[in-house]
């Protein structure tokens, strides 16, 4: 029996409903063998009115098999082409057939999934929030392959298909009836399947109703085609943004323009073959190895819960108290809002609280707006926020979280005074960056109930929590921490105890290598681009002055109070740097008046005079790859090391917590994911070669000779 269930009414119409095995429909093998079974059915089907394609799933269709596009090999490519030109043969044959065919879609048809919907002459979409359309592929190094760069393309023109292909959105339904991309809507699900055969039946008399847009006589591409005034205009406009937003580091974005551009001065078949090519070529890049392992099944894995602890029931937040209205705490008061929890913020003072309530009002303001929230809904957030400078308040908070400055002392005085108005059996989460979590729980009655919640900066925008487990933190704290984060709709990610746990730890080299450049004489500018050259999205000095020299050297003044500065390497001359610009020019970042750059009123930014008087030499000389390799090689190294040392509980959370915490250049997948691709015995040959040039810090911890030397034996 097929998975593609077979049923033809008494009007002549066929139904094919997918019903794959597994839980969702995917663009495997099965499907190749089902689909092809079912178009040469149609096709000698007499009789035939009309065809409905539907799901039996929740989700309508899921795209392309990842795992069988992440096992392909250069030596597996014409095999796999061969699979892209079955499907593509196969979608063909059901567009061509000589009656109409309707999509009826019950869920997220994305990927391959709206690809196939783009073959059928009808897309009709349940209005429902659940049901997504798109083409994301882009997000994951590989394009559309299934016809969808070039149907999109013909069907909505270049310049209108360009934002779908090149950044993956995806859409709801009424957005994309809006755009030409569906034609029509259904408020109830039960809806869709008589809606698509009446349809059919409408149309019984219209031969057009069966032919695609692009097989009609006289057909145009919407805006025109590649020698068109105005597209002529747009390509090489577009080819010069692309290139300036990836940096060249992303092959994908810039083979999709290529298939798109060359889908509207080319027919069909031939548009479908080099897109074809193109995907054949993406599929082996590491870029796209390492986006799909971290991007999809990394992900899948940490907001899966594969960090959470088994056999903990799951609770829903429902007060948190907010200790600090400054910027991260204003920020958290936001998000915990927005999600429906009450949120008790307090400060010294009320005054200070309410100022931190109004960045709430302001996003708030924002978002009406821009239409993206009613003013009845943005009262009802607001009221959930209670500004106040009082412990008693806290009273019946079932978490609490810390969010003042990074001292020891102050922030073990707040859990003494604060800690007693928890709720029976609540958690106590500290909003740290650095400082260890075991000695901040020192401070607390119950220990147990004690956890690092490590927020990023702004908070309503960055889309991860770094988790912390103290020595004595039980799995019970861990998971109300990791159910909230995942309530206030971030990832989380959990590690273990460390001065500065994974993010910052390993963000911190990044810096140090970056000042360290500049002490050798390095023109600062070509530091700053040279981090971006490798995929940061923004230069280590940049990024200090962001950060704030004057809060890292507050930092160092604490880690040296604690007897742990420099536990984790030699920071001298990063400091040397820092007490040179703080304490003898009072350059402490640019919300202290300026640090390494000078900044103006109006935003744009230029080099600090005498910074290149105290440290530019133009007779230095660093060979750009090294400096390239140099930032980003300090932090793979600490990322490996993490892991080694167990502060990393598993290689998703790194992967993960690189990316979307210290902003990992996406394709490398993570810096754990890196090396993979990038080969064990590679980076340690590569590792050696810059710590023989520049330093003990570049040597390649043992895990990674570890890999190295399996990797050799394996090949062997």
């Amino acid at each position: 029996m097929s998975v593609f269930h077979y049923d033809k009414d008494a009007d002549g119409i066929v139904t094919v409903t997918m019903d794959m095995t597994g839980p969702v429909n995917a663009m495997n093998d099965e499907y190749r063998e089902a689909m092809g079974e079912t178009v040469a059915r149609l096709e000698q089907e007499e009789g035939l009115a009309g065809v409905v394609i539907a799901s039996a799933k929740k989700v309508f269709f899921a795209g392309g098999d990842l795992h069988e596009l992440l096992a392909v090999t250069p030596a597996d490519v014409e095999r796999f082409k061969g699979g892209i030109d079955t499907v593509k043969d196969q979608l063909r044959r059901l567009e061509k057939l000589p009656v109409p065919v309707v999509a009826a879609i019950n869920g997220a048809a994305l990927g391959g999934g709206f690809e196939l919907c783009l073959a059928c002459n009808h897309r009709l979409a349940w209005d429902d929030k659940g049901v997504q359309l798109g083409l994301p592929e882009v997000s994951l190094g590989l394009l559309p392959g299934g016809g969808g760069v070039v149907r999109l393309t013909k069907l909505l023109g270049l310049e209108k298909a360009l934002p779908y292909l090149l950044e993956g959105k995806r859409i709801a339904p009424g957005k994309a009836l809006d755009e030409g991309m569906i034609h029509d809507l259904v408020r109830e699900k039960d809806e869709l399947l008589p809606a698509a055969r009446a349809w059919i039946l409408a149309n019984r008399d219209n031969p057009e109703a069966a032919v695609q847009p692009w097989d009609r006589k006289g057909f145009g591409i919407p805006g025109g085609d590649a020698n068109s005034p105005k597209i002529a205009q747009l390509i090489p406009a577009a080819t010069a943004m692309l290139r300036q937003k990836t940096r060249g580091l992303l092959p994908a974005p810039e083979k999709i323009l290529d298939v798109a551009v060359q889908a509207t001065r080319l027919d069909l078949e031939t548009a479908l073959v080099v897109e074809s090519r193109g995907l054949t070529h993406l599929v082996t890049t590491p870029q796209a190895k390492n986006m799909i392992s971290t991007f999809f099944f990394g992900l899948n894995k940490v907001n899966g819960g594969a960090s959470r602890p088994d056999g903990v029931p799951q609770t829903s937040t429902k007060k948190v108290g907010v200790l600090g209205a400054g910027m991260m705490g204003q920020g958290i008061a936001y998000v915990s809002a927005m999600a429906g929890i009450e949120v008790i913020l307090k400060d010294v003072s009320l005054e200070a609280a309410e100022k931190g309530k109004s960045y709430a009002e302001k996003l708030l303001d924002k978002r009406v707006e821009r239409g993206r929230m009613t003013p009845e809904k943005r009262e009802e957030v607001l009221a959930l926020i209670k500004p106040t400078a009082e412990d008693a308040d806290l009273g019946g908070c079932d978490l609490i979280i810390e969010a003042v400055f990074e001292n020891m002392a102050l922030k073990h005085e707040i859990t003494r005074s604060s800690e007693p108005f928890l709720a029976e059996g609540g958690v106590w989460g500290s909003n740290t960056s650095s400082l260890p979590i075991t000695q901040l729980a020192e401070a607390s009655e119950k220990p147990a109930n004690f956890i690092g919640i490590h927020f990023f900066s702004p908070v309503d925008k960055m889309p991860l929590v770094e988790i912390i487990m103290g020595e004595q933190t039980s799995d019970e704290a861990l998971a109300k921490a990791f159910d909230y984060t995942q309530q206030i709709r971030k990832t989380p990610i959990v590690v273990n105890d460390s001065l500065g746990f994974f993010t910052s730890r390993t963000f911190g080299t990044y810096l140090d290598e970056g000042v360290r450049l500049l002490a050798e004489g390095m023109h600062p500018v070509l530091i700053d681009n040279l981090g971006k050259a490798v995929g940061m999205p923004v230069g280590p000095l940049q990024v200090y002055d962001e950060v704030s020299l004057e809060l890292t050297r507050k930092a160092q003044q604490t880690w040296k109070e604690m007897g742990v500065l420099d536990k984790w390497g030699d920071g001298t001359v990063t400091r040397g740097v820092i007490n040179t610009l703080v304490e003898d020019y009072g350059r402490g970042g640019r919300y202290h008046g300026g640090g390494f750059y000078e900044y103006a009123e109006d935003g744009s930014r230029t080099i600090w005079p005498k910074l290149l008087e105290l440290y530019y030499n133009p007779e230095v000389c660093v060979p750009e790859q090294d400096v390239k390799d140099r930032l980003l090689f300090r932090q793979v190294i600490e990322s490996l090391k993490c892991l080694e040392s167990g502060v990393l509980r598993s290689e998703e959370d790194g992967n993960i917590g690189s990316i979307m915490g210290i902003g990992a250049p996406p394709w490398t997948g993570g810096f754990l994911q890196f090396v993979k691709t990038y080969g064990y015995g590679r980076f340690v040959a590569r590792c050696e070669e810059l710590a023989a040039a520049y330093g003990e810090r570049f040597e390649p911890p043992e895990n990674a000779r570890e890999r190295a030397a399996e990797e050799a034996q394996a090949a062997a």
